[in-house]
């Protein structure tokens, strides 16, 4: 039973287990990161964190002495960062439109999309429509070969997170000739966190489609739904990728939105420099990121000139 969490401490990069207490448990001397820990034995990650623990020089480290990054580096552990549009009942609902009988894909980037929890997402001067989207993000942690049965996709599930689908509606929907990318994969597109839960903890069966999943903007809930209003369950949704491609450990799918987006809402509500955005899943947890405003000298992420929010575990 382990939370993940990646943290910057003394100036080094840790792979940790967030404890119950708030504490970091370092978890560097089993792993380095996130896709090595998922390619332990089964038994050896059940049990790391107490046999950590049962060391008297096992290295705990307080919240208020690091910074909470990513759980996954986007330049390091992302070969494939994928979304499924439509892909909840009640928001096909709300817009009045088909359940999508196959799931809807897209793509973003690992790279340069992911950003930690609290750190600035750019609206830059180009994007006039700047929308929220609180997803639950699953995190593949072996190999799903082409052609995998659900069950053997959910096999490969190495755990959950909190993914927030920051997307650019006017660059989406309006231009671009349609095509979905310049919408979805602008730098900073994904804040991604606070932990990955593994599934001894936050189960397929369980949890994973039947969880609470919600989003405030300044305090205000805009977003308020629970995975069980997902059209294509997770398993199904890993089966059907691996129609078309391999997926490896550390790759990310971002599995759609609830209702109450900012573009469908009337008036429409789009993000302003100044809004803080708040995504949030039940057994999970919380990421929260400041919107500011981009250009040619902000880069976004960067924690070192713009501000940083705290999130909740």
């Amino acid at each position: 039973m382990v939370r993940l969490a990646r943290i910057e401490y003394l100036g080094q990069t840790l792979l940790t287990a967030q404890l119950e207490n708030g504490q970091y448990c370092d978890l560097s001397s089993v792993a380095p990161d996130v896709p090595a820990f998922f390619q332990l034995s089964e038994a050896t990650r059940s049990n790391v964190v107490d046999v950590i623990l049962r060391d008297p020089n096992a290295r705990l480290i307080s919240p208020q002495s690091c910074k909470l990054l990513a759980p996954l580096d986007g330049n390091k552990h992302v070969n494939k960062f994928l979304g499924i549009g439509m892909n909840y009942v009640d928001h096909c609902k709300e817009q009045n439109v088909p359940i999508p009988k196959e799931p809807m894909v897209f793509s973003k980037f690992g790279k340069d999309c992911i950003i930690g929890p609290g750190d600035p997402i750019c609206k830059d001067d180009h994007v006039k429509k700047l929308d929220y989207e609180v997803e639950l993000g699953v995190i593949i942690g072996k190999t799903v070969p082409r052609f995998s049965s659900a069950e053997v996709a959910a096999d490969c599930i190495g755990g959950f997170t909190v993914v927030h689908d920051v997307s650019a509606r006017d660059w989406q929907l309006e231009k671009n000739g349609g095509q979905w990318l310049l919408g979805k994969a602008g730098d900073g597109y994904a804040p991604i966190g606070p932990v990955i839960v593994t599934t001894d903890e936050f189960s397929l069966e369980h949890h994973a489609h039947s969880s609470g999943i919600r989003c405030r903007v300044n305090g205000e809930l805009l977003q308020d739904s629970n995975t069980s209003n997902l059209v294509h369950k997770v398993d199904a949704i890993i089966s059907f990728l691996s129609k078309f491609m391999t997926l490896h450990p550390g790759d990310i799918i971002a599995t759609g939105t609830p209702p109450g987006v900012g573009c469908f809402r009337k008036p429409p509500r789009w993000l302003v420099p100044g809004d803080v955005v708040e995504c949030e899943i039940d057994g999970i947890g919380c990421i929260a990121n400041p919107v500011v405003a981009g250009g040619p000298t902000t880069t976004a992420g960067s924690a070192s000139s713009q501000p940083r929010v705290q999130s909740r575990l």
